[in-house]
Parts: structure tokens; C-alpha cells; sequence
């Protein structure tokens, strides 16, 4: 009878045995070379779940025949971090042994609980090891960063987690090779891509599988059960965390790349890993605004509409809706000359300061108004030639020239090109005058 779940059953005792990773763990590799010889530095492990971070912390500690003591953030605090640190001076002091301090989902411990750690990593007490999910940069203090050495652990891929799937079914001692159990490569395939990178998760599956062959008597883990066992299971999103972002970002790129099919790829991820879709309207509209502009103006105008058939109709129909806004973004003309003249423009704002109204663009309900010549000299543009008040200035002194807005070359922001360039003339014509 089994009293621990085969996830945990299955975790390697030797690099050998240890499932990814090959950009970090082969010889010549720091990490590689450190675990082989034993010689031990604080580090961070920072990776989605299910790739390794514990087991590879656990190998650690025994290469180097060092004490492993582990704590979670989740549930620990600095009481607990005391005492563990109480523990390592003692088996320093007793037997002459070094010790790792394991921190899982150190992301979520704060400023104060992270410096708890420091005075110990400095005078030798522990070496830190910390796990995290989060971008170390932004989730961890950056005294904490320097004294420990970032490792960046990968999803893990199709072949790697088949190689898995191979070991649970074989292996007599750890796995289900007494059971003698068979599996068609294509169902291994699909256990593995449904995983989505997560050895853990994958695990977990082939220990539900196995179960229900052996309720149904079974000697094959079939199309049955593989539908069983796999139904449901959603893609890998971490929402407001790193990969959240990294997958909004990557879908923005695509669009404003001109690639429809990649951003389409990229907003079918985020919907099949459950990201809230009026979110992603959000975004989209977002994206019209800062990478198409005046270029194709109509892309705003669908983007909105798309974000109104989610809100009305819901799913599947608003995200189709939004599917096609996303397509039309990424094939529309592209211009960021809205985007950038706003920046430029809040910029010139926050510098040159509260400048007052010119007197001849203020409004003159009152009679008091009017005696201190607001409105006076105002000119009526739709009373002039082409409905354009030639040589007139609507900017605050001082601020007169100012020329920020500049179209891009592309869609209809060539005839806009075109119009301002012709005002600008009848511009110096009216002031030469």
C-alpha cells in the first residue's frame, strides 16, 4: 500500500536520474560542477511549477552531505526561520556539518522576513536556497539577490516528460513496473502535453490512470481513461503573476509585429488558461490606440465593439469578437504617433507648468469678462478660408512652436501628413503678411 503520492516516490537521487535542466545541469556548467564537487553558495531557484526546484535542492544537500532543513513561506515566518537557523549552529558546532536553509515560495515572504536570513548567510551559519515562481527581481530584496546566485529552471519539454512517464511505468521499486502496465506512445504523448511543462502535474495524472486500470481491471491505460483522467485540465496561467505578463506581452508584440497568426496564438493561450476575456479586451483596446492610432482609426472603434459583445453575449461569442479585433489590429497599418505624442506632450505639460489661457481663447460669459478682453481678437475658424483660421495660435505663450504630433507614413495618417503640411503653409503665409 502506497503512503506517499508518486510524485514523491519518483524524485531522482542523482543528476543522472534528474528530468531537464541541461542548460544548467551539465558539465561545465557552475551549477553542475558545484553540486558534483559539493562545494555549496546560496542560490535562488526561479521557475514554473512542477520543474524541479525542490528535488534539485534535495540532491544538493545530499552530494554535499550537508543538513537540508526546509521551510514554506506559505505557512512559515521569522519564528520559524529563527529556529532553524538555532538548529544549524548547532549541528555546525556538533558535528562539524554544513547546512542548507530551503525556502519554498520565498516570493512571498517581506522585507523584514527576507532580512532575517542575511546575518546568517554572511557569517557561514546556512546556505539559503531559495524557490520561487515569481521574477526574482521584482518578488526578492535586492540584499538578498546579491548574495545568492539566480538559476533559471525551464517548463520542462514534450520529450522530457514522455522520458518520465516511461520511468513511473518501469521502474519496480518507485513506479508501477510490477503492474506491468502498457501505454500507446500517442496517449504518452498527450499525458505529456496536457502536463504543460509540469512534471508534478504529469505525475499526478499517470497516478490517477493507473488507478482506474486497476478498478477496471485493466492491463493498458487506454483512450478511455486517458479522456478520464485529462478532461478538463487548463493550460498553465499564472494569473497577475510573471507568466501572466510575459503572455500579455507576447500577445501585444504580436500585434504590433503585424503577425496575425502569432497574436492570435498568443490570445488563444490566455483564453485557455482562464484569463478573465473583459481583461483582455481591456488590453486590446489599449493596443489600438498605442500601436495603430490614426493609422486605421476603425481599429478603436472594433476593438470597442468586440469589448461590447463580450459584456452582452459572453462566451464563445465575445471571444470570437475579440478574436477578430485582435486579427484586424495585427493586419491594420501601424503607427505609434498618437502614443508618442501624448507622452511627449504630458511631458511638456509637467515641465513648463500652470502657463495661463492666451486671453483670446478664454470664454466671455460675463460682462466682467469681457472688459478684461477674454474672447477679444478670437477668430471664428468656420468663418474663414477652408474653415482654417490661418497664422492663429491656440498654444499658451511661449509655447507657440510647439510641434510634437508627427504622422507615421502609413494609412490614413498620410493624408492627415498631408492636410497638416498644408495648413502649416497657409500658416506662413498669414504670418509673413
Amino acid at each position: 500500500m502506497r503512503t506517499k503520492p508518486l510524485a514523491d516516490l519518483m524524485r531522482p537521487d542523482s543528476l543522472a536520474d534528474y528530468a531537464g535542466q541541461k542548460h544548467i545541469l551539465q558539465a561545465g556548467k557552475p551549477l553542475y560542477e558545484a553540486i558534483n564537487s559539493g562545494r555549496l553558495h546560496s542560490m535562488i531557484f526561479w521557475g514554473p511549477p512542477g520543474t524541479g526546484k525542490t528535488t534539485l535542492a534535495r540532491m544538493i544537500a545530499k552530494h554535499s552531505n550537508a543538513e537540508f532543513m526546509s521551510i514554506s513561506a506559505v505557512l512559515a515566518g521569522v519564528k520559524e526561520i529563527r529556529a532553524a537557523v538555532a538548529s544549524a549552529k548547532q549541528i555546525q558546532q556538533q558535528e562539524q556539518r554544513q547546512s542548507i536553509l530551503f525556502v519554498d515560495e520565498v516570493h512571498r515572504f517581506n522585507k523584514s522576513q527576507q532580512d532575517a536570513f542575511l546575518p546568517h548567510v554572511e557569517d557561514g551559519t546556512v546556505f539559503f536556497l531559495g524557490a520561487t515562481t515569481e521574477n526574482p527581481s521584482f518578488a526578492l530584496n535586492n540584499a538578498l539577490l546579491s548574495r545568492a546566485r539566480v538559476y533559471v529552471l525551464n517548463s520542462l519539454t514534450i520529450d522530457d516528460l514522455q522520458e518520465l512517464i516511461d520511468k513511473a511505468l518501469i521502474d519496480t521499486e518507485k513506479g508501477y513496473g510490477k503492474l506491468n502496465l502498457s501505454m500507446s506512445e500517442s496517449l504518452k504523448q498527450q499525458f505529456a502535453a496536457s502536463a504543460d511543462g509540469d512534471a508534478r502535474r504529469l505525475l499526478n495524472f499517470i497516478e490517477l490512470a493507473v488507478e482506474l486500470a486497476q478498478a477496471q481491471q485493466a492491463t493498458e491505460i487506454n483512450e478511455t481513461i486517458a479522456k478520464e483522467v485529462l478532461t478538463g485540465g487548463l493550460r498553465r496561467f499564472d494569473n497577475q503573476g510573471e507568466e501572466f505578463y510575459n503572455q500579455i506581452s507576447a500577445l501585444h508584440k504580436s500585434v504590433r509585429g503585424s503577425s496575425p497568426d502569432a497574436a492570435l496564438y498568443w490570445f488563444c493561450r490566455m483564453i485557455d488558461g482562464g484569463c478573465d476575456p473583459l481583461y483582455l479586451a481591456r488590453r486590446i483596446v489599449r493596443i489600438a490606440s498605442e500601436d495603430i492610432g490614426n493609422a486605421d482609426p476603425r481599429a478603436l472603434q472594433l476593438c470597442i465593439n468586440a469589448w461590447e459583445t463580450q459584456q452582452r453575449l459572453g462566451s464563445p461569442e465575445g471571444e470570437l469578437a475579440l478574436a477578430q479585433a485582435v486579427m484586424y489590429m495585427a493586419c491594420a497599418p501601424k503607427s505609434n504617433a498618437v502614443y508618442s505624442a501624448f507622452n511627449a506632450m504630458m511631458r511638456e505639460v509637467k515641465e513648463s507648468g500652470s502657463l495661463p489661457v492666451p486671453n483670446h481663447l478664454r470664454n466671455a460669459p460675463t460682462k466682467l469678462m469681457k472688459d478684461l478682453d477674454y474672447g477679444k481678437e478670437y477668430r471664428y475658424a468656420h468663418n474663414e478660408p477652408e474653415a482654417y483660421a490661418a497664422g492663429e495660435n491656440y498654444f499658451p505663450e511661449g509655447l507657440e512652436e510647439t510641434r510634437i504630433y508627427q504622422p507615421a507614413p502609413r494609412g490614413l495618417e498620410i493624408k492627415i501628413a498631408e492636410k497638416l503640411k498644408h495648413l502649416r503653409e497657409l500658416d506662413k503665409i498669414a504670418n509673413n503678411n
